[in-house]
């Protein structure tokens, strides 16, 4: 029952998001959009920087031969959607600024029914337009967000219209400096999303915190008519409850049953159904638990080791920005060929439909927001960005049974001003999903030659500490691991969530020569035997799955602006590292 507590404070914080597009009545706006490359953003200001009131976003056309109309986006090139833009169009690789997207569409919009118009992500900041009349905006390139066009739709002839730009900035959430590519775009799906007048929003079904046989949970609606009964049903379960919602559309409640509790031994997942007055949703949800006890991770009451992997959303093989249900199967096999029950997503949410085939396949997730490096921790409003962020991934993926772990922070250094900010995310994620653990990855340093300490402060707030450590890659050779010893002052979990190091696939030699296969090898040998000594060890993530875009990683012949410490090529080649943490991950059978 301790899982209710915070259904109101949930309320008074939660997005506008609409949760599980893939339930409802949609039609896809995918394919070729129309674009214009803005990068003086002439079709948003004028020459005074002012905002333009007849910008691109009308979508204007000479009316007579005399009319002045500097654009046409009938005229100009296009680009795929979903998909990032620097590896569509060469000369846009380098890119970054304002891009213009159109799409025309025709819509007969049931009688009684509200329309919705819905973005999976686009980065970084979108301003969106229908048929001329400004939606609104929306800041973040990695979580999704809607608004009703219900009154501005038509039956023939819409256009919508999107300014996406990925300029990057130091008051961001992430800030100037990452080391990933900033693929700009429209990068996730774009739906319209058919609802009735009053719907089933949003919904909160999991097992309760403390209980492997009481599911607890919540249903909101949103419309006219917010007092209903509804339904939930679970029927291999044999459970269907009635619930009524209030004056605000909420309704709650609890029940006894015996589901088979999901795991990556076994990823079971339950049809439930959920049905107002006017308004059906279906979805399919794993029940777990997800505790820590005495620095311990257990899942289901049982200690599991996290045998793990960080991966950036990157495309296999084809390279970009990954988007499809194939791009996620593809690397969760990957993780599955490892050995594996447990990937690190850095340093983002990735995409919806990852997170859906994890549930499928049985693959614990790690779901982060980029509060990354040197973040403007006494800035308000880049709080106030980072906390809509966490926000929107917890609205979206609560119900997912694989995502054990929501971090707030990647390798953040320390001040007063930073814990506070880093606090507050804290607090805010617990009063969203208190069936969570709370996580993120930190940093540490030495206390003598031979011993590192993990002390940072903020791991008072965390359930599980993330460590992020190169020994042997920027932090000596190789040889230098076997001589380290690392202390905590938490009693409690670490995933050691970084480490690496650079290998060219194909280029061999000596095993203390960078950039080899031979050098990779050994810095992984050294670092389980580290690892095998590590107190509280809970699980690890090493860095990376596969090679990844920077341009942080120029060194030609090399790394041609990729981070090579994957242990897959951006070929889909497996390097020798890989083989020798399989090996490892395999002696946990």
């Amino acid at each position: 029952m301790a899982f209710l507590n915070f259904y109101a404070t949930y309320f008074a914080q939660s997005s506008s998001l609409i949760s599980n597009i893939d339930g409802r009545k949609t039609f896809s706006l995918d394919g070729y959009w129309k674009i214009i490359v803005d990068p003086y953003e002439n079709g948003f200001y004028n020459y005074r920087y002012d905002e333009r009131d007849n910008g691109y976003f009308k979508n204007q056309k000479p009316k007579s031969k005399s009319d002045l109309v500097e654009y046409d986006f009938d005229k100009s090139d296009s680009l795929k959607v979903p998909g990032d833009w620097n590896t569509q169009k060469e000369k846009l690789f380098l890119y970054e600024g304002t891009i213009w997207y159109k799409k025309d569409f025709d819509y007969n919009l049931t009688s009684g029914k509200r329309l919705f118009v819905y973005f999976g992500a686009a980065n970084y900041k979108a301003i969106i337009y229908l048929n001329g009349t400004k939606l609104g905006e929306h800041e973040g390139g990695f979580t999704p967000f809607n608004f009703e066009i219900t009154e501005l739709a038509k039956e023939k002839a819409n256009f919508l219209i999107v300014k996406v730009d990925n300029k990057r900035s130091r008051e961001f959430v992430p800030t100037v400096n990452t080391d990933w590519w900033n693929y700009g775009g429209i990068t996730r799906n774009v739906f319209l999303v058919e609802v009735p007048q009053t719907y089933i929003k949003d919904y909160f079904i999991q097992l309760d915190k403390n209980s492997n046989d009481e599911i607890s949970g919540w249903i909101k609606l949103d419309g006219e008519r917010l007092k209903q009964k509804v339904d939930i049903k679970i029927p291999e379960l044999r459970k269907e409850i009635s619930i009524n919602t209030d004056e605000n559309g909420l309704g709650k409640f609890t029940f006894s049953t015996q589901p088979i509790l999901w795991s990556p031994e076994n990823p079971k997942l339950y049809d439930v159904k959920i049905s107002s007055e006017r308004d059906s949703i279906s979805d399919k949800i794993g029940f777990r638990r997800i505790e820590t006890k005495d620095g311990k991770i257990l899942l289901n009451g049982k200690p599991i080791f996290l045998r793990g992997i960080s991966c950036h959303e990157e495309a296999p093989i084809r390279g970009g920005r990954a988007n499809s249900k194939e791009d996620a199967e593809t690397i969760l096999k990957w993780v599955k060929e490892l050995n594996g029950n447990f990937i690190r997503l850095a340093h983002y949410p990735h995409r919806e439909n990852f997170i859906r085939v994890a549930d499928e396949m049985g693959i614990l997730v790690w779901s982060e927001i980029p509060v990354y490096w040197t973040i403007l921790w006494d800035n308000k409003e880049t709080f106030r960005n980072a906390e809509n962020q966490l926000t929107e991934m917890i609205t979206r993926d609560k119900n997912r049974a694989s995502i054990i772990l929501w971090s707030v922070a990647n390798e953040t250094p320390l001040s007063d001003e930073r814990l506070n900010f880093l606090t507050k995310l804290t607090e805010q994620a617990r009063k969203l999903d208190n069936t969570r653990l709370l996580t993120a990855a930190l940093e540490n340093h030495y206390i003598n030659e031979s011993t590192i300490v993990i002390d940072d402060p903020f791991g008072k707030y965390l359930d599980v500490v993330g460590l992020n450590e190169y020994l042997g890659w920027y932090d000596g050779l190789p040889d230098k691991i076997a001589k380290i010893n690392y202390v905590t002052v938490y009693n409690k979990p670490i995933i050691v969530s970084e480490f690496g190091a650079g290998a060219l696939q194909g280029l061999y030699g000596d095993k203390m020569e960078r950039w080899t296969e031979e050098y990779q090898s050994y810095v992984y040998e050294e670092q389980i035997k580290l690892m095998k000594k590590m107190p509280n060890l809970g699980g690890m993530s090493p860095w990376i799955l596969m090679d990844f875009r920077s341009p942080r990683r120029p060194l030609p012949g090399i790394q041609d602006f990729y981070n090579r410490k994957g242990l897959i090529s951006d070929k889909g080649i497996k390097k020798k590292a890989f083989y020798i943490l399989q090996e490892f991950y395999k002696g946990f059978f």
